[in-house]
């Protein structure tokens, strides 16, 4: 016998108790909208990874089993994938011939994908796994996933040094992230003609390399300063660009000594790292180095000042990342708090100017932001 099912009862909006109830189901179902987070991604990444939508794009109409057999995988798995693309319209398929085709993802020009593929594989290699153990990183201020996966003590950036995927993932899209947004930086700072200019925690040179490029005078000299490691490669990225009478490397850490000297010091993707009194022991360093008058320009990733600011997906994406799966401390924080800190410092702030995000493309998470100072004398 076949047991009655429950008839949903009408909710009475008007009334206080009726009220309640309805937010605690739009509460309710946008959990569920957490819920089926990871199995989204990991749905739509495979299709890509799998060569699904490759051979779509290259031969529309083909049926569950023949895009099996083009991919190597067994047909009812790749209908089980493709539900989620079509309810999504991602894909289209037509039921009488069983045939699919690009839908929305048809009109993406390939390169904008390539750039959306590369967010999500550094968020599968370096992030999905290693967010398991998020809640026991927070506890600890360790990357307790790092540790449990690749054995690896230290940070994200430690470990690139030692495991390929880890590299590949995150190398390939921070080489694109820069040279994205290092000419909307470089043309709102100003770096005066023949300055000396130090780039920390600059890595193997790569910013080096741009500043040159983009702020070229005579006499202009930009010098890579990160741990020693990097030495060998940033000269020799300086020799394959023929800039190597231009630029050079100073060994170190910024938690040690901050080299003076200099008139700039450029600090990019790598304040958001560290939580408040580690940047507040990088930004006295630099001001330390600095004479009066000299100059800093941050390049960093802010929070919106409204928190709740739903175009902005920092908020979404950065605590988890640097948390549980980059650093174990960090994160971004908002223009305001950069700059009170910038204060703090012993600097007074001349730019704090936000990339307008109608100038980001859509499926790019990080909303940068420029800070310049000049230490007071």
């Amino acid at each position: 016998m076949t047991r009655p099912q429950p008839t949903a009862q009408p909710v009475d909006s008007t009334d206080p108790k009726g009220a309640k109830a309805l937010s605690s189901q739009a509460t309710l179902a946008r959990l569920r909208e957490y819920m089926v987070g990871p199995s989204r991604f990991m749905t739509l990444l495979s299709c890509f990874e799998l060569g699904i939508v490759d051979t779509l794009r290259a031969r529309p109409g083909l049926n569950a089993a023949e895009l099996g057999t083009a991919v190597s995988a067994k047909p009812d798995a790749v209908e089980q994938l493709l539900f989620l693309l079509v309810k999504e319209g991602f894909v289209a398929h037509d039921e009488d011939s069983g045939g699919y085709r690009l839908d929305a993802l048809a009109d993406v020009a390939e390169s904008d994908l390539k750039r959306a593929l590369a967010y999500m594989n550094l968020i599968k290699v370096t992030a999905l796994r290693q967010l398991f153990y998020l809640t026991d990183s927070a506890r600890t201020g360790t990357l307790v996933g790092l540790k449990e996966l690749y054995g690896a003590e230290g940070t994200l950036y430690d470990a690139v040094a030692d495991h390929q995927d880890l590299n590949d993932s995150w190398l390939t899209l921070m080489n694109t992230v820069t040279a994205n947004i290092d000419p909307w930086f470089f043309a709102n700072v100003d770096i005066p003609a023949g300055a000396q200019v130090l780039d920390l925690a600059g890595n193997t040179g790569l910013g080096a390399i741009h500043t040159y490029r983009h702020k070229t005078s005579p006499g202009l000299r930009v010098t890579t300063f990160d741990l020693p490691d990097k030495e060998s490669e940033a000269l020799e990225n300086f020799r394959a660009q023929g800039l190597q009478e231009h630029l050079s490397f100073i060994g170190g850490n910024v938690f040690d000594e901050i080299p003076g000297g200099f008139d700039v010091v450029l600090i990019k993707h790598f304040l958001d790292m560290f939580d408040k009194d580690e940047v507040l022991k990088i930004l006295s360093g630099v001001n330390a180095a600095l004479e009066p008058g000299g100059q800093v320009h941050i390049l960093v990733p802010v929070y919106p000042e409204d928190i709740k600011d739903t175009d902005n997906y920092n908020v979404d994406f950065f605590p988890a990342f640097f948390l549980g799966a980059a650093m174990g401390q960090g994160g971004p924080q908002k223009l305001s708090v950069y700059t009170s800190w910038l204060e703090q410092s012993g600097f007074k702030v001349t730019k704090a100017v936000t990339k307008n995000a109608a100038e980001i493309p859509p499926d790019v998470i990080p909303v940068q932001a420029i800070l310049s100072a000049t230490k007071i004398a």
